[in-house]
């Protein structure tokens, strides 16, 4: 195990931990939105990064969202101060964050690397490049990969993504069909 993924794993394991402990709302859905990105992370590290985009885009980014419109719905607001003070903690917070995420920019694979990861199991990939149109009919490979070989996975992701988008719209109180 690496450090990198020592230190991923007791952030993720922090974090879960932090938001089932802690008893203010809002501190446990910050939390919660900060292990998803852990999360992400974590699959990033073990190259999986379709796994990790949909945890970012679902778990960190809308159910993050969806989660504060809630509260905004649901508590009433302290409406006598127009200025709210910077909450440093947040700011190293989301310093810290940003700072790992940069961190993992310099192990992202040059395009056409040959020691990238798609190459690692080269019969799948030959595979995938010599059979993708004449099974499918699509000229992209990866639409080919996604469209004729994962589609039903694909489709899955595509439902998630569509509910939490009229989730959104619902917790906005914006008319889906005008």
């Amino acid at each position: 195990m690496t450090p990198i993924e020592a230190t991923l794993i007791v952030f993720v394991i922090a974090a879960a931990t932090a938001t089932a402990l802690f008893r203010d709302v809002l501190a446990s859905i910050v939390v919660f939105g900060a292990y998803s990105l852990g999360m992400a992370v974590l699959y990033t590290f073990y190259r999986a990064p379709d796994v990790a985009l949909t945890e970012a885009a679902i778990g960190a980014g809308v159910t993050t969202i969806l989660l504060l419109l809630t509260i905004a719905k649901t508590v009433r607001l302290d409406h006598d101060r127009t200025f709210e003070p910077v909450s440093w903690p947040a700011v190293g917070v989301v310093g810290v964050l940003g700072v790992l995420m940069l961190a993992t920019v310099p192990s992202i694979y040059p395009v056409g690397d040959p020691d990238a990861p798609a190459w690692a199991n080269p019969e799948v990939t030959g595979y995938y490049i010599q059979h993708a149109y004449p099974e499918t009919g699509v000229e992209n490979a990866v639409m080919a990969v996604l469209a004729g070989y994962r589609a039903f996975d694909t489709f899955g992701e595509a439902v998630v993504v569509f509910a939490a988008g009229i989730a959104v719209l619902i917790a906005l109180d914006r008319e889906v069909f005008t």
